[in-house]
């Protein structure tokens, strides 16, 4: 018989069996509290019944009378299915029940398109900046003009990011890729009606329309890592979704110095070239939102983790946005991690959007070469996401991971301030790979690393936060490295950034890592696993999932 269209290309985890979607735990275990063992294994973590006491006669209804059935080591998380309303039974009508976990291949189709229209909104971010000097010389405008262009992202993003967080957690992921997918579709087309030397501000229009797009955009690769990949693949599906961002910036170096050459004397062909690359990118833009609208999934029929079933399972009314809000700001690693990745990702930003005017200055008539050390910049960075995404499922060394990359970027960012000016322009090829390979490569790393220390929180409001500081960070820089880049020179303004990047070293230096997230994969925890608190003193005790300490040895 075929399958429904959500279970077709489903593949149950391992430990998992699918029968009635749940997986059967013993009930003899200590009093108030269930446990499971594999054969002749360690012991997983213990989970309370609701306050039941084993000797009570609901608890003695739950006993089950079959084999013990043992569980995959990587999946020997006990997750209690949780009752929806105060007094409800739970499901666990013979026993303590399991939820199934199983990976969908759609997965990949979701992370595909997704990948593809943030690619189309990363590159008209950058698509003005790189070529500042042609379009200054086309509307007549400062360069102050054309920088604005860019940094309207950044400046969109962080009042929208509230509303954008909320509806993700609110109404969801489908709905938020369609606003992300459609808006960017929208300004695309409207700069398409701006090819003309006096309607700048038509142009802006279509790039703020495209620069709220992107609040719906940033903060969803945790998540849909997250809510569609196992945990021995987040990271790496993470890193791919950053890649997509990072794929579309490289672009952006790379196409339009050639499809927009400087022909300041030949104003119509300009235009002409400035309509192709308008166009080009609004069809693009159309065909994705039609692919969003067609195969874009809320999420799979089972969820693919543990930590995912977890969240899952908890009754609706507990979450509250504005505690979960709360609880971040008052996750002290969180808050020391958000200035870290503000730091990095902004001077990034900044980086990128005065690429162009930092490389002619030492090296006039050089738009092309410009562009290229900006895609080569890119290209290793998305190396170097891919290569952290792999190295953290590996080894989920987290903190280590980042404090390196973040000292290795520092280290680049030294080199290649000093190399500018050596007059060989092929030395800036390779000091702009290697700054840009532990820079981009950070992003991802920023990402997984602020989910695992603040799970169960939402990872799309984590994210948020972390891109709006990134936003707020990007716009200082760019102001001040351009301002002084344009007064005392490139080498100037590129130390100011030195300069900030050592602070976010010590910083990251003082995170302290609690892997929350993996440890709950694992079947590991020492906390109360809920995302916000329950509203009522009386639904907090039935409603909170305890989980003992497994041994080291089970580790």
């Amino acid at each position: 018989m075929a399958l429904p269209d959500d279970e077709e290309g489903t593949t149950v985890a391992n430990g998992h069996p699918p029968a009635n979607g749940y997986l059967p735990v013993p009930g003899d275990a200590p009093a108030g509290k269930v446990s499971a063992e594999t054969q002749n294994g360690p012991k997983a973590g213990c989970l309370a019944l609701n306050g039941v006491s084993r000797d009570s006669p609901k608890a003695a209804s739950g006993a089950l009378d079959g084999p013990k059935t043992p569980l995959a080591p990587e999946e020997e998380t006990q997750a209690r299915l949780l009752p929806k309303d105060p007094g409800e039974e739970t499901p666990a009508v013979e026993g303590t029940l399991v939820p199934r976990t199983a990976l969908s291949a759609r997965r990949f189709l979701v992370l595909l398109i997704f990948s593809l229209y943030s690619l189309v909104n990363a590159f008209q971010w950058i698509q003005y900046s790189i070529i500042s000097n042609v379009f200054e010389g086309f509307y007549n405008v400062s360069s102050l003009h054309i920088d604005w262009l860019s940094m309207v992202y950044m400046l969109a993003y962080v009042p929208l990011i509230f509303p954008a967080t909320w509806l993700l957690d609110t109404r969801g992921l489908r709905l938020t890729a369609l606003l992300g997918s459609g808006l960017n579709c929208l300004g695309a087309w409207i700069k398409c009606g701006s090819v003309q030397q006096h309607l700048f501000w038509v142009t802006m229009l279509g790039q703020c329309l495209c620069s709220v797009a992107q609040v719906f955009i940033l903060g969803l690769p945790s998540h849909i890592a997250s809510v569609w990949f196992g945990p021995k693949e987040v990271s790496t599906a993470c890193a791919t979704a950053v890649l997509g961002n990072q794929l579309g910036t490289a672009v952006g170096f790379m196409l339009p110095p050639v499809l927009v050459p400087n022909t300041q004397n030949n104003t119509q062909l300009l235009a002409c070239n400035i309509s192709t690359m308008f166009y080009g990118t609004s069809a693009v833009a159309t065909l994705l939102f039609i692919l969003t609208v067609i195969a874009f999934k809320e999420k799979p029929q089972y969820p693919p983790s543990q930590a995912q079933a977890v969240l899952q399972d908890s009754p609706p009314g507990e979450y509250s946005y504005v505690k979960s809000i709360r609880n971040l700001f008052k996750n002290i690693p969180f808050v020391l991690l958000l200035i870290t990745y503000g730091i990095m990702t902004g001077a990034f930003y900044s980086v990128s959007t005065l690429l162009n005017q930092i490389i002619l200055t030492y090296y006039e008539g050089e738009e092309v070469n410009a562009g290229r050390i900006g895609l080569t910049l890119v290209l290793a960075g998305m190396v170097g996401s891919i290569l952290c995404g792999l190295w953290l499922d590996y080894t989920k060394t987290y903190k280590h991971t980042t404090l390196t990359v973040y000292i290795l970027s520092f280290v680049g960012m030294v080199i290649f301030t000093f190399t500018l000016n050596l007059g060989h322009i092929i030395i800036v090829f390779v000091t702009g790979g290697l700054l840009g390979f532990f820079m981009t490569g950070y992003l991802p790393l920023g990402f997984e690393f602020a989910v695992e220390i603040t799970y169960p929180e939402s990872e799309g409001t984590s994210s948020g936060l972390l891109n709006a500081a990134a936003q707020i960070f990007g716009i200082l820089f760019t102001l001040a490295q351009g301002k002084l880049t344009s007064d005392y020179g490139p080498r100037t303004g590129n130390v100011f950034l030195c300069v900030w990047m050592f602070v976010g070293i010590i910083l990251t230096a003082l995170i302290k890592s609690d892997l929350k997230r993996h440890n709950i994969n694992k079947g590991i925890t020492n906390g109360d696993i809920k995302a916000v608190p329950a509203d009522s003193p009386t639904d907090e005790e039935s409603k909170t999932i305890l989980m003992s300490k497994q041994s080291e040895s089970a580790i």
